[in-house]
């Protein structure tokens, strides 16, 4: 019995191509968001304990650190939670999370759109929603 060799070189395995980049896009911008997530979560941990927030509080700042989640609870001194770490944090969380989301729609998209016209016009919608969404994020997360 014969069997064939399983070593195939990087173009004949096709990980060069649009699809498995995305493939890879997608495992990696999920572990990128549960990073940020885990930072966002110890660091409202660490600040909550320090001034008293609640369950609630907490969780609102560790999906989405932004001063303006916390500028509606009882906190005195809101300084700490203003710092561009954070800032830098809620950036990337947004911009990960937004770009993972909208390669998600795009597959889903393609597998009910048959013709290649309709998929690009999708992709092109895609890009603009994402870009926009994107582009008003960051505004009111650094204007905040």
């Amino acid at each position: 019995m014969t069997t064939k060799s399983r070593n195939l070189s990087i173009k004949q395995r096709g990980l060069t191509n649009f699809e498995a980049i995305m493939w890879i896009f997608t495992r990696l911008s999920a572990l990128a968001i549960y990073g940020l997530i885990l930072v966002g979560l110890i660091g409202a941990l660490m600040m909550g304990a320090r001034e008293q927030m609640n369950f609630a509080d907490v969780m609102r700042w560790a999906f989405m650190p932004n001063v303006t989640h916390v500028q509606s609870t009882d906190l005195q001194d809101l300084n700490p939670w203003m710092s561009p770490f954070w800032k830098l944090t809620a950036s990337a969380l947004l911009l990960v999370a937004t770009a993972h989301g909208v390669h998600g729609l795009v597959v889903i998209a393609d597998d009910y759109i048959a013709g290649a016209g309709g998929r690009k016009f999708v992709r092109f919608l895609s890009v603009i929603m994402m870009v926009s969404l994107m582009g008003m994020g960051l505004w009111l997360i650094w204007t905040s």
